[in-house]
């Protein structure tokens, strides 16, 4: 077989559906060839390769690249004075109420060119990387008007030609209530759905559109509004639900064929029900949790029962999750809400992939799928959920570079 790379000696996390648990090969070979998997499997049952250079793995561990699939990632300033009141006492609420919380961010984000955003977001993504990700969802909503929602979706569009990364953009106009339309909610929703969408549809800048279903965000019924012409444009969903307060996001998302519904600490039986019989994933986001030091976890072991998809992402914002470690991510998600090795690293890998609707592309080590890898320093795989604070990354492999 002519292929561009092979990696031997190697022991493979495939997390391919069909085989179990983590797709365990403890023999494994992985070929590439124009930036795709060719073979992934035993090396005792791989063809013969023609390969320009052959890599000895000498029995580290390869999983697929890392996939964060919830991320605010393109933003100005920062929110560490607020971090500071809510030590005082005050509540997430409270503070967004106040003024703080999303719209002190707006402010920071609409002062900044589309260069000092990208520029602002390059550490953060650094971050990411450093730690074997290969693929990251990237929100707008700290605009919130037409130009400076451009200029966000056009930032992290071009956080992809400037790192060798996989960019998935989500444009989130209805994440929060700007100055100017403080009195006026359903005036804000029309301008997204009338205006926002149609533009941001027309020049191709997102990928999928979210909103924020919260009693300080928006309600069922705009949120609503906000899917029907996000549908009518083309635009798969994904939505902010059940984070603070059960609105029935869940269900609504659900309804909308949603690629995922993301946070769900409140969410319920008839939600988890819901969701178990569409293609929803559940997106969980323990960083948020730990730092707005939330007591109500998600549903998990409903949600494991029911058979829902379950996607872990750092949710990586200024003000709620100021977290770029997908590795701590995992830690968090098995300490706090006692989820599985297994749930967690298929969280970051194939549910992730899956919560973004690229399935079919990457997040699993598959033939035909893109050659993004994660070459692990370890002994077994349990060490990636196990260890914190320390990186294992021996290597990052980006479609077969």
């Amino acid at each position: 077989m002519r292929c561009d790379k092979v990696w031997i000696n190697a022991r493979l996390a495939t997390l391919a559906p069909e085989r179990e648990g983590l797709g365990v090969i403890e023999r494994g070979v992985v070929a590439s060839l124009d930036g795709d998997i060719a073979y992934a499997g035993p090396a005792a049952d791989a063809p013969v390769f023609e390969a320009q250079e052959t890599i000895d793995c000498e029995g580290r561990w390869i999983t697929p690249g890392l996939i964060d699939p919830h991320t605010h990632l393109v933003f100005a300033g920062d929110r560490a004075h607020e971090f500071e009141l809510r030590l005082a006492g005050a509540s997430y609420e409270e503070i967004a109420r106040a003024g703080g919380g999303i719209v002190s961010t707006m402010r920071a984000t609409r002062a900044a060119t589309e260069d000092e955003l990208i520029q602002a977001a390059l550490p953060r993504l650094d971050a990411l990387i450093a730690e074997g990700v290969t693929t990251v969802e990237i929100k707008s909503g700290y605009g919130l008007s037409l130009d400076d929602e451009i200029k966000s979706l056009r930032a992290a569009r071009a956080l992809a030609d400037i790192r060798r990364v996989g960019v998935s953009t989500t444009f989130l106009g209805a994440h929060a209530l700007p100055p100017e339309y403080r009195d006026d909610p359903d005036g804000y929703v029309t301008l997204v759905c009338e205006t926002m969408i149609p533009a941001i549809a027309a020049r191709g800048l997102a990928d999928a559109v979210d909103g924020f279903c919260e009693g300080i965000g928006f309600s069922p019924a705009q949120i609503r509004r906000v899917f029907e012409v996000a549908r009518r444009h083309g635009l798969p969903v994904k939505l902010h639900a059940e984070q603070l307060s059960n609105l029935n996001g869940a269900a609504l998302a659900v309804e909308f064929d949603a690629l995922s519904a993301d946070h769900l600490e409140h969410l319920d039986e008839a939600g988890v029900a819901t969701m178990a019989a569409s293609r929803t994933v559940a997106t969980l986001l323990p960083g948020a949790y730990y730092f707005t030091r939330e007591h109500k976890a998600p549903p998990i072991a409903a949600l494991r029962a029911a058979g829902v998809p379950m996607a872990l992402a750092t949710d990586c914002n200024p003000g709620t999750s100021p977290l770029t470690s997908p590795l701590l991510v995992m830690n968090m998600a098995a300490t706090l809400f006692r989820m599985t090795v297994e749930e967690c690293l298929a969280g970051v890998t194939r549910e992730a992939a899956r919560a973004l609707d690229l399935l079919n592309t990457c997040g699993t080590l598959e033939a035909g799928k893109a050659c993004d890898l994660a070459i692990w320093d370890i002994e077994r795989p349990a060490e990636l959920v196990y260890r914190m604070g320390f990186n294992p990354l021996h290597a990052r492999v980006w479609r077969g570079q």
